[in-house]
């Protein structure tokens, strides 16, 4: 049978308000690991957000805990190169490597690229990750890698469009069409796409209810 991929629902207000208070509550940096045996205990669910690199991952993260600042550490030199790890009530959310792009010398970019793949192909907590797609490119070849590995691996992936504000009518339909054509080769794809736009508040609250669901 053939999966529709569609957007997600707006959330019921219980399911909201658990959304709410999981990201109201303290929202911290706990350690960048540059190998897996850096990785904390696994003793909590995780999810976790992938994207190429300028996807808008960092700033996604300080909307959904509200926090300006908090995935910052990510955009530095250095940190490019590290898993960030932060708590948000119980769980923790993880912020990966961009992919795709870096300005690093090449065996810097597999190190950290191979220290990626480890990760999501071998953390037993890992509930769901989060690929990023910008909405004015759709899915690209290197975001297929990274749902290829996941669906070898195992690991739920559930797509986040950004920057859906920068596109209207038919060039955002496009871009979804584009994006449905690629998540239907991919079995380990959430059905339901979340349609965002940090700058405007679009899909925060929604993404929000579905890591609580999650957690």
């Amino acid at each position: 049978m053939e999966i529709r991929f569609i957007e997600a629902p707006t959330p019921e207000p219980e399911a909201l308000e658990k959304g709410r208070l999981l990201f109201a509550g303290e929202t911290d940096f706990v350690k960048g690991v540059v190998a897996m045996d850096g990785l904390p205990d696994a003793d909590r669910v995780e999810i976790c957000f992938a994207g190429r690199s300028n996807v808008g991952k960092s700033t996604l993260i300080n909307a959904l805990t509200g926090r300006k600042g908090l995935a910052r550490a990510s955009n530095t030199p250095g940190r490019t190169q590290e898993i960030n790890f932060f708590t948000a009530g119980d769980i923790y959310v993880v912020d990966l490597p961009g992919y795709g792009f870096a300005n690093a010398p090449v065996a810097v970019v597999e190190k950290w690229q191979r220290l990626l793949k480890n990760y999501l192909s071998g953390r037993p907590t890992l509930r769901r990750v989060f690929v990023l797609i910008d909405a004015r490119h759709g899915a690209k070849a290197v975001d297929e890698e990274i749902m290829t590995l996941l669906d070898r691996s195992a690991v739920t992936f559930q797509v986040v469009m950004t920057k859906v504000d920068k596109l209207r009518g038919d060039a955002l339909e496009e871009s979804l069409a584009k994006t449905r054509a690629a998540l239907a080769k991919h079995p380990a794809a959430y059905p339901e796409l979340i349609l965002s736009s940090s700058e405007k508040g679009d899909g925060i609250e929604t993404l929000r209810a579905i890591i609580a669901g999650i957690a």
